[in-house]
């Protein structure tokens, strides 16, 4: 405190006050202490509509590959479990791929086998009801599908037996050793896929059905009869199929795929059967790779394998839906020969001709007149076999 008594400080007699302490320059705006000082502020600019639109574009590549990256480990995951369902020593049996699938001609063997808990002696058979070689052709631009009969007779360990006896006896690998020797080192086995038929109703059903082309009306005989009576089981006819293209979920898939006899045409063979599913195989592996399927992987990829084991990667399958996708002709095959009244099919000279036209070197052509039922040949696009 001073000498003379007076306080350092002000007293005001109204006491304090609410608000700030008034100051000098306190009350003037921001603007005009800038312009004071000289400071000259670059005003924002309203975002404009282009700006915006690159916002959105990033997002939505941003959001994309965080989806790819969750739908391709979801495949992977699936993949690897096909890989390890595959039985030990087939892939010692396969021919190694000479280069991409995207840039070379590969070749994959598919078994289709049907394990049915409902007819009896089914759950143990370890046949291959469906036999079909794909084989993919970038450079062409084009995929053929051949189909090889079950009941082709060849020599298995030195019998002379069925060909769809090679995997109930020695699984998939003796099958594709079986394949190899019947059609050649032309066409090398690169990669096999087997299907479970009796799971395949679920893949189907996950993909929200299948549209199939009938080729005719069908009845066929009574086999896994819907009712649970004995007594209604008799008084059903059998299941129907109408000519044309039929949307079906996987029960209907699947009981379309075991018609072994139609009751409306005398002249069906086990041809039929087998181009049955093929249609089936063929229509969902459509769906499969389709973009739509694309926005569910993430969800869904792992559960859509679980009716196959292969030998085939993550990448072989991402290629193979990219030359799918790519593809603009499609060729149909099939080898044959002559029936010989037990049950057999004794192959002809014209299967070597149809290897030819499967491989690319001769033009496809229709089975020969007067080669019957069992007549090997190719269709090319939505051409059926008469």
């Amino acid at each position: 405190m001073s000498a003379s008594g007076e306080k350092p400080y002000r007293v005001y007699k109204g006491g304090r006050q609410k608000g700030k302490v008034p100051l000098s320059g306190r009350d003037q705006s921001k603007q005009e202490r800038d312009r004071d000082r000289g400071v000259v502020r670059r005003q924002r600019k309203p975002w404009t509509w282009r700006r915006w639109t690159l916002i959105a574009i990033l997002v939505l590549v941003v959001l994309f590959v965080i989806w790819a990256v969750a739908g391709y480990l979801s495949v992977r995951s699936g993949v690897a479990d096909a890989n390890k369902r595959l039985a030990p020593g087939t892939t010692s049996v396969l021919t190694k791929q000479n280069g991409l699938i995207l840039d070379s001609p590969t070749n994959i063997l598919l078994l289709g086998t049907d394990h049915s808990t409902i007819q009896p002696g089914r759950s143990t058979d370890e046949h291959s009801d469906s036999m079909m070689l794909v084989r993919t052709d970038p450079s062409r631009h084009r995929i053929t599908y051949l189909s090889i009969p079950r009941d082709l007779g060849v020599t298995i360990n030195g019998v002379y037996q069925k060909i769809n006896g090679a995997m109930q006896l020695g699984g998939p690998k003796l099958a594709v050793q079986t394949v190899d020797q019947l059609l050649g080192s032309q066409l090398p086995i690169n990669h096999v896929a087997v299907v479970d038929f009796s799971s395949f109703k679920k893949l189907i059903d996950a993909v929200g059905g299948i549209d199939v082309n009938v080729p005719e009306n069908i009845l066929s005989n009574r086999f896994d009869c819907p009712y649970s009576t004995a007594t209604r089981c008799q008084q059903w006819q059998g299941w129907r199929f109408h000519k044309g293209v039929q949307h079906m979920d996987g029960h209907t898939a699947l009981i379309y795929s075991r018609i072994r006899e139609n009751r409306l045409d005398p002249s069906w063979t086990d041809f039929k059967r087998s181009q049955n599913q093929q249609a089936v195989m063929q229509a969902t592996l459509a769906k499969l790779a389709s973009p739509t399927r694309f926005f569910s992987l993430p969800f869904e990829g792992s559960s859509l394998l679980a009716p196959i084991s292969t030998d085939l990667s993550t990448w072989d399958f991402i290629q193979l839906a990219w030359v799918k996708f790519r593809a603009g002709d499609t060729v149909h095959c099939r080898l044959g020969g002559s029936a010989t009244g037990n049950g057999y099919i004794t192959g002809t000279e014209e299967n070597i001709q149809v290897v030819q036209e499967v491989l690319g070197a001769s033009a496809p052509q229709p089975p020969a007149p007067g080669t019957g039922l069992f007549g090997p040949g190719c269709v090319v696009g939505k051409q059926s076999f008469k």
